[in-house]
């Protein structure tokens, strides 16, 4: 497997974020620096996942459009409830804890489906050559998400604007 494979990469943006739950889940920690990173990367992994893989496996048929549907309903849910916890200022503070939960579960929800759904059948149906390429357009379209900072509150909340419109 080589490491441009959107799968992997997929799979890989996931086990990050998992770490990053157990930092923000930790009291020690710097949790503002880490809620900023999963800001960012969940920000840029969901609008890449959006804008080039969503698109590209479509077209498969034997890649339901219904999961695709529900795992772009399910990144709305995710940017809502990471916005919920950028809006809380104290992260110390109960509300903080309570706002992260409800992210992990939506984050991880949402992962853990996509992962035995869309990821498994993207395994199945499409070519290596296919998924490398799809993990080249992934890889650069999320590096531009966060070159500009997609994970800023300001722009989060443009999202969950967008998305309820």
């Amino acid at each position: 497997m080589s490491s441009a494979d959107v799968v992997e990469l997929i799979l890989q943006d996931h086990r990050r974020m998992e770490e990053l739950f157990r930092t923000l889940r930790n009291v020690e920690a710097d949790r503002a620096a880490a809620l900023e990173e999963f800001a960012d990367l969940l920000i840029a992994h969901a609008s890449a996942e959006e804008d080039k893989v969503y698109p590209a496996l479509r077209r498969y048929k034997n890649v339901d459009g219904e999961d695709i549907d529900h795992g772009v309903h399910e990144h709305h849910e995710a940017n809502a409830a990471l916005l919920a916890l950028l809006e809380v200022d104290d992260t110390a503070s109960d509300e903080w804890e309570d706002k992260l939960e409800e992210l992990v579960t939506a984050v991880n929800h949402h992962a853990d489906e996509e992962e035995r759904t869309l990821l498994n059948d993207a395994r199945q149906n499409v070519s290596d050559d296919r998924r490398a390429e799809l993990g080249r357009m992934f890889r650069q379209s999320r590096a531009e998400y966060l070159d500009a900072g997609c994970g800023r509150v300001e722009n989060v909340r443009k999202l969950v604007a967008s998305a309820s419109d």
